[in-house]
């Protein structure tokens, strides 16, 4: 036996290690959920026990931390039992992060956050992996590349994992809204781009007045956000009254000139606009 075909089978041992020194891998973006599949997979560990050994390695701080098999060391620790088969790897943190991705993208019924977390966390764990010291190196270049090799191995398209990615910018509330399918995907991709602030206004907006946002108003709020003339009331406005794309006005040029100077730029002027209603709608109320 050589010393590679040794060094598997010690990468292989089986050890039985007690559920009390295991503890979930940080920033774990897989939920163990206590639905009908633990509930079977819980009546399976009493009858059988836990038949395929969970990954771990050695913690920081004692104990080991689990690269694979949450959800299995739930449902032994549910079913009474004080120790589960484990293989023991010693692996980076890079290493690690891409085997506990990697082991639970496969899954059915995984959540919009739980992918966008796990492509965030796969597409960073690959960056520090392949970190270049070259000053000269395309970083947008190589974001995109690695976002199509992680689409590649997981079954979406290298834009599709982006887009997920792009959901970890949205604040908790509104991705819960997501994972309910309240807020379809696309339009909360759009309404990541909102500063932090205008989520947390639309989202009270959305909890007081059950008005949810389609894909076209999320990317007129977007606008209004990037252009910098995002309020609750125009945001209100434009779920109450549907899209303004839907409901176009057209004033004439020579009636503005009326009331502007010439040179100013179309976004001055929508500015002001938006100001003066603004100041119209509060005295209205």
């Amino acid at each position: 036996m050589n010393k590679e075909d040794m060094e598997t089978m010690v990468q292989n041992e089986v050890s039985y290690l007690k559920i009390n020194d295991l503890h979930d891998f940080k920033d774990h973006p897989f939920q163990v959920r206590d639905d009908i599949e633990m509930e079977k997979l819980v009546e399976s560990v009493k009858q059988q026990g836990v038949i395929d050994p969970i990954i771990v390695r050695s913690g920081n701080n004692g104990g080991f931390e689990i690269i694979s098999g949450h959800r299995r060391t739930h449902a032994a620790k549910t079913a009474g039992l004080k120790r589960v088969p484990a293989i023991i790897r010693e692996i980076s943190d890079e290493e690690a992060t891409l085997a506990m991705v990697d082991a639970n993208l496969h899954r059915e019924t995984l959540l919009p956050s739980e992918k966008a977390f796990a492509y965030r966390m796969k597409r960073d764990a690959l960056s520090r992996q392949g970190r270049r010291t070259d000053l000269t190196s395309n970083q947008v270049g190589e974001k995109w590349e690695t976002a199509r090799k992680i689409g590649e191995e997981a079954g979406d398209s290298g834009n599709q994992v982006r887009r997920y990615i792009r959901l970890t910018e949205l604040i908790p509330e509104l991705l819960d809204m997501v994972d309910d399918r309240a807020i379809k995907l696309n339009t909360g991709v759009e309404l990541s781009y909102l500063q932090r602030e205008e989520q947390t206004a639309l989202f009270q907006i959305i909890e007081k007045e059950h008005l949810y946002p389609s894909l076209t108003q999320a990317k007129e709020m977007r606008q209004m956000s990037r252009e910098g003339c995002f309020t609750a009331a125009r945001a209100f406005r434009l779920l109450s009254l549907g899209s303004m794309k839907e409901r176009k006005i057209t004033i004439g040029e020579d009636k503005l000139m009326l009331y502007f100077h010439s040179d100013m730029t179309d976004e001055q002027m929508k500015d002001i606009i938006y100001r003066l209603l603004d100041e119209w709608s509060r005295k209205g109320d």
